[in-house]
């Protein structure tokens, strides 16, 4: 059964009579962290074979150059700390999420072929997850008032003709960023979710 559909009948599920809206909360939430997780796994093995490609000076320097740079979602507020994740509530943790996971539809175009392949299609079903779970827990607020507002710009000149040393510079951006921000989103969910279960310990 495709990851949409599991999370749809979940979500039905938690307004059925008799439900335990927690314990089917805890699926939806677990089946969206088990997708970020896998993410953040591909993210951080396609950017060590990326990295391993690489001549010890090219990775010296890219190093320097990222750390240098901004991440075109860090134009999504998002909590400074842990502190202030735990502080967070489950909406503002799922809004965000959201947004960070919506912000690399369009730059996991620009990947290569099997990449690319592994990469949109659960980005996708991630996104579909998280708007439901967010559906389930708004009650009514809106929260994306402007759609528009969440739609960043391309990653700079990053689908233009580039020379080769801007081109590896791209890629390494691209691929360093999006293991960035899965994690970022993993750290969310996972706090979201724990929160569903009043006597757990959620200390990052």
């Amino acid at each position: 059964m495709c990851y949409g559909r599991v999370a749809l009948l979940l979500l039905l599920s938690l307004s059925c009579v008799g439900a335990d809206p927690i314990t089917d909360g805890q699926r939806l939430f677990s089946i969206a962290v088990s997708r970020v997780q896998h993410l953040h796994l591909l993210a951080q093995r396609f950017l060590s074979d990326f990295e391993s490609s690489l001549q010890a000076e090219e990775q010296h320097q890219l190093n320097k150059i990222f750390l240098q740079d901004f991440c075109n979602s860090d134009y999504i507020i998002s909590p400074i700390d842990k502190h202030e994740t735990q502080r967070s509530s489950v909406l503002k943790l799922l809004s965000i999420s959201y947004r960070l996971v919506e912000s690399w539809e369009f730059p996991s175009r620009s990947l290569s072929g099997g990449l690319r392949t592994q990469i949109s299609s659960k980005l996708s079903e991630l996104k579909t997850g998280i708007l439901l779970l967010i559906r389930a827990s708004q009650d009514g607020t809106e929260i994306f008032p402007d759609s528009s507002a969440l739609q960043l710009a391309p990653y700079g000149n990053y689908y233009q003709s580039l020379g080769p040393d801007e081109s590896l510079k791209r890629t390494y951006e691209l691929l360093a960023c999006f293991k960035k921000d899965m994690h970022k989103v993993e750290t969310y969910l996972t706090v979201a979710k724990c929160r569903l279960s009043p006597e757990a310990n959620c200390t990052l």
